[in-house]
């Protein structure tokens, strides 16, 4: 087996087109807290579960472990700045400025995102510098309309005709 190293591995792994989506919560405090993420992936359509995954080191990891519901925000195109914002890893208050709704399960849920799952953890993983984080849907809107805000290769990346 060849050896490759962890930028290498990276860059193989940016040819993998994704969506984008940030994950928000509410701590136990009542803070907001978000975080973007592209490793968001349905498992299971019976019962609806959805994963995503969040890195050891982030900021907002003891809010999500500590949280009992959260949402999936998929971002559509043109939200590049939203993406950003919620990338940073400052410990400011992310959602200064931001428009969003409150959810009936108390997370905050993006104005003009494509998609909006509201989740109960249902389990969390160890997998090695991240952790895999499964949801169970109880809650969904979508928008009729709109293309997804891409990633590839470490840039965004739009979609070239959305199909019907």
């Amino acid at each position: 087996m060849d050896s490759f190293n962890a930028r290498e591995f990276r860059n193989a792994l940016g040819c993998f087109a994704t969506g984008i989506a940030i994950m928000t919560t509410r701590d136990v405090d009542g803070r907001y807290i978000g975080i973007t993420v592209n490793s968001f992936a349905s498992v299971s359509l019976e019962p609806p579960l959805i994963s995503f995954c969040l890195d050891r080191s982030a900021n907002s990891l003891s809010g999500f472990l500590n949280a009992e519901h959260f949402s999936v925000n998929v971002l559509a195109e043109g939200q590049e700045p939203l993406s950003a914002a919620f990338a940073r890893s400052s410990g400011g208050d992310k959602f200064v400025g931001i428009e969003f709704a409150v959810g009936p399960s108390g997370c905050p849920l993006l104005a003009d995102c494509l998609t909006h799952l509201e989740c109960v953890r249902e389990a969390v993983y160890d997998a090695g510098d991240h952790l895999i984080m499964i949801g169970r849907v109880i809650r969904l809107a979508q928008r009729p309309e709109g293309k997804p805000l891409l990633y590839f290769r470490g840039r965004y990346a739009r979609l070239g005709e959305a199909p019907g």
